[in-house]
């Protein structure tokens, strides 16, 4: 039998996704939610209805690619300059 590391990186990054940080914030939130409905504690009703729309944010800011969104505002940082460079030529 033939070890297959594509196979077993597969494997184990099914596990640590679901094992994540993301999957821990998020079933931390709904217990949080749970409990606090079920005993009426209005302090882990908070949190719960905090952390979980919370965890999708999360998601959503870890999956942008932020190397992009730095290059494009580099970019839009040289063409004010150069806009502010041209009206500096053009007032003398």
């Amino acid at each position: 039998m033939q070890h297959d590391d594509a196979k077993e990186r597969q494997e184990s990054s099914l596990i640590g996704r679901l094992f994540s940080l993301e999957v821990a914030l998020f079933l931390m939130g709904v217990a949080s939610l749970i409990y606090g409905l079920m005993n009426h504690i209005e302090s882990n009703i908070f949190f719960g209805i905090l952390i979980i729309p919370g965890v999708f944010v999360l998601h959503k800011v870890k999956k942008k690619d932020w190397k992009a969104h730095w290059a494009e505002l580099e970019e839009q940082k040289r063409r004010q300059e150069e806009r502010e460079e041209e009206r500096r030529r053009g007032d003398h």
